[in-house]
């Protein structure tokens, strides 16, 4: 058995660290709320979007089909955009949508795609796709707790170029969806070619007046629908990640907690045995004499 001045290092170390977990545990929770903040208001946005995207895809101009929304028989080459986070320590989040994001490369190419290109958005995923030496075409990392479109666009767009071009015949997005704060579920999402699904069908039809010609105002404005896509998932990642990260602190201070009571359980131990041990001497002694 360790002596009493070990187990009473051992709980001096793990009092710090129940501190620091404890602080991260506060810290998290408090840009939690500040992330799911900007989620929410992110969303009507994005519904105006797909609203307004919606009508304009079912709208016939001059036959005129905008490449995001043609589906191609073949898949032959896929992307995908991986939403990770930039650091550790948010429990078993970005196990869980790499875990997923690797069996379904799997099936694509059992299903016969040669090819699986991926922009990684996140350090964590973007070391794991180069550790397993996928195709990362291009990737974003310090994405910090608040998404900027401006610095999304660049990574996102390579792979609209890669679709656009004919070298991927469709783009899928991987994400942690936030549902509640005790609760994240990683998701795979088809973002190109648009489908009807997530667009939806419009009951009714609309008369557009466009400047300069029709051409030019869908292509902008499907551009910038999928650029809020990619934006909400983004968003969506991060007020998981605060999450996780605040239910796996809340965890670890509680397990420092119980590791403290055991630690301080055995010094109690040690102490009274130590203690009975020289009673037990000063009496042997004491009769011997």
């Amino acid at each position: 058995m360790a002596g009493g001045k070990e187990i009473r290092t051992k709980i001096k170390s793990v009092q710090n660290t129940k501190k620091i977990t404890k602080a991260m545990e506060m810290v998290a929770a408090s840009k939690m709320r500040k992330a799911q903040d900007k989620m929410r208001h992110a969303r009507p946005y994005a519904e105006k979007v797909r609203r307004l995207a919606a009508h304009l895809s079912h709208a016939h101009i001059d036959d005129y089909q905008h490449p995001f929304l043609t589906v191609r028989e073949t898949r032959k080459a896929i992307g995908m955009v991986l939403v990770s986070t930039d650091k550790g320590l948010c429990g078993a989040m970005n196990t869980n949508i790499l875990r997923m994001a690797v069996n379904t490369m799997r099936d694509w190419q059992a299903q016969g795609a040669k090819d699986v290109a991926v922009t990684a958005i996140g350090n964590k995923g973007y070391s794991f796709m180069q550790r397993m030496g996928a195709s990362v075409v291009s990737h974003l990392t310090h994405v910090g707790d608040a998404p900027h479109l401006d610095k999304l666009i660049g990574p996102v767009k390579v792979m609209i170029d890669k679709y656009l071009a004919g070298e991927v015949d469709a783009v899928y997005i991987a994400y942690t969806r936030f549902v509640n704060t005790m609760r994240q579920e990683p998701v795979i999402e088809q973002l190109l070619p648009l489908s009807g699904e997530r667009m939806g069908t419009p009951t009714h039809s609309w008369d557009y007046f466009y400047e300069p010609d029709p051409q030019s105002v869908i292509d902008e404005l499907l551009l910038r629908y999928v650029e809020a896509l990619v934006y909400q998932a983004v968003a969506e990642n991060i007020a998981s990640e605060q999450s996780s990260r605040m239910v796996a602190m809340k965890a670890a201070s509680d397990n420092a907690g119980t590791v403290i009571k055991e630690l301080q359980l055995v010094y109690n131990k040690t102490r009274q045995a130590a203690i009975t041990k020289e009673i037990s001497e000063i009496v042997s002694g004491a009769a011997a004499v």
